[in-house]
């Protein structure tokens, strides 16, 4: 009895670890998606040009800046190179 109740502990903090983790995730994508938006509207670009200098489409350039999808890092570099900006501003926060 005394393993069955610490082998329930053992997984509701497995999973209490996860749902933080997950939660950092979303946070960190959210703090690059703002701060690739603050860069893009800084320089006066629409998502649109982003989207057409970088080959990535419009809707995935939105679902980057609302934190919704996990660019890699070399479309992340792709962005900072068009938008003129170090990447480490970028991914400030993240």
């Amino acid at each position: 009895m005394m393993f069955v109740n610490l082998k329930c502990c053992i997984e509701k903090f497995l999973t209490m670890a996860e749902n933080n983790r997950v939660m950092e995730d979303k946070n960190r994508l959210r703090n690059l998606g703002i701060n690739i938006k603050s860069e893009r509207l800084r320089r006066n670009i629409s998502q649109e040009k982003l989207a057409e200098l970088t080959n990535i489409s419009r809707n995935s350039i939105s679902l980057i800046e609302t934190g919704k999808i996990n660019p890699t890092i070399l479309k992340v570099i792709d962005i900072a190179a068009i938008l003129n900006v170090d990447v480490n501003v970028l991914i400030r926060d993240v």
